[in-house]
């Protein structure tokens, strides 16, 4: 059967002359790839109807190769009119990458980036594992533009992680994996080796991580989280003692789309890359010359399935019991809303209902967040956040994206991380 290959051989590597072993290499079969095409159709869709530009699906669809090149045109345009001013470390670094991406120059960003980096460092040695997510990829960046000026970043960032404390995040050892990888195959000639052994015992322990939340279906961490991952260990210089089975990691997120996980634009973008053989230490590489519009095969719509317009009751509940904070609250209602809704049709009938139940959410590049419920609001400082629950299990969606099923109880909790 025809194949498109996972191997991938970076440039990187071929550029500094360091050998590379076989990974363990997947595959998307040919008669998958309408999959494969359709959901980087919607992904691109998602576009035009969107007022907040989303630099991943710019990377996304570049590396992948555009279907739709207004919407490439319409992204780029909007990304390079940014504010910088208004973007954290982490969405300036997605930025930049994203007009590299586009061969477009992102002028003074890179240096922006490299003077916040340069005063960047944790807040403690257990600041949370999320928060070297943004900095891992503005390394990234760096690597990729001045590798010899970012060294010292690296290094104090490296370092940082051996001392951090805090439980494992797989995103972000992903994007450490990314980061560390650019700079291990980077680090300026005549340079200490100990720079390498730094970063190949960063490498390491990282993918020693990852690699322990490799599932037996494939899945690493959880679906959400398995395109970054897969992009990480098929490039780690250093590899896990635990092997991984790339093509039952494919495999199971094929069968993922074929269930309709894969619907959120960003989701998609965490995701394409890897179907499509690319990491994005494939950013720098990615070849501008014109094209033309293709028009990609897609799936055979589904068979329209029967619907009811029956209502189905949603047992919602949302829960203050952090000492410290002004107002403790265990309030419980039980909403009816039509069949296959969202959770976010759910929090607005209860807000309808019961005052108490008023929420705000905060957009984000995966969708609206809930940010404030009955008055209390998350809190960066005191690493205060709402959690959503399906009875004891966290949601891996966003309230835009969940559906309840019928009786299901979903719980609001008020959590410290």
């Amino acid at each position: 059967m025809t194949r498109v290959t996972l191997q991938h051989l970076t440039l990187l590597w071929a550029m500094t002359g360091t050998s590379t072993q076989t990974r363990s290499s997947c595959s998307v079969p040919l008669a998958e790839q309408p999959l494969v095409n359709g959901i980087q159709v919607l992904m691109e869709s998602s576009v035009v109807n969107s007022a907040f530009p989303n630099p991943s699906i710019l990377i996304a669809m570049n590396l992948a190769g555009a279907y739709n090149l207004e919407a490439q045109k319409l992204l780029t345009y909007k990304l390079m009119a940014s504010n910088t001013a208004d973007l954290t470390i982490g969405q300036l670094a997605l930025t930049i990458m994203a007009l590299t991406s586009s061969c477009r120059d992102p002028g003074n960003r890179v240096s922006i980036l490299q003077r916040q980096m340069e005063s960047w460092a944790p807040a403690s040695l257990n600041t949370h594992a999320s928060s070297f997510y943004g900095p891992s990829l503005a390394i990234l960046v760096l690597c990729q533009n001045n590798p010899e000026k970012t060294l010292p970043i690296a290094t104090r960032f490296a370092k940082s992680l051996l001392a951090n404390s805090s439980p494992f995040n797989v995103d972000t050892g992903a994007m450490v994996t990314l980061a560390l990888t650019c700079m291990y195959h980077k680090i300026p000639v005549g340079s200490e080796e100990d720079y390498r052994v730094l970063f190949s015992q960063v490498l390491k322990n990282t993918v020693e991580n990852i690699s322990m939340r490799i599932q037996d279906n494939g899945i690493i961490g959880d679906i959400y989280s398995t395109g970054l991952a897969m992009q990480a260990l098929s490039v780690t210089p250093e590899r896990p003692n635990k092997e991984w089975n790339c093509q039952k990691t494919m495999d199971s997120v094929l069968d993922e789309i074929k269930e309709g996980k894969f619907h959120n634009p960003m989701s998609i973008a965490q995701i394409l890359p890897s179907l499509k053989g690319k990491t994005y230490l494939d950013v720098p590489h990615v070849s501008c010359s014109p094209g033309h519009e293709v028009q990609p095969t897609l799936p055979n719509p589904p068979s329209p399935v029967p619907t009811s317009a029956y209502n189905i009751t949603v047992k919602y509940t949302i829960n203050n019991q952090l000492r410290g904070v002004e107002r403790l609250f265990n309030e419980t209602i039980n909403v009816s809303v039509k069949r296959g809704s969202v959770l976010l049709v759910v929090l607005e009938e209860a807000q309808r209902e019961n005052p108490t139940f008023k929420f705000e959410t905060t957009m984000t590049s995966w969708g609206p967040m809930v940010s404030s419920i009955n008055n209390i609001a998350e809190n960066v400082n005191h690493k205060t956040y709402w959690q959503f629950l399906s009875g004891k299990t966290p949601l891996n969606e966003g309230v835009a994206d969940y559906k309840p099923f019928n009786h299901e109880h979903i719980t609001a909790n008020f959590t410290q991380y």
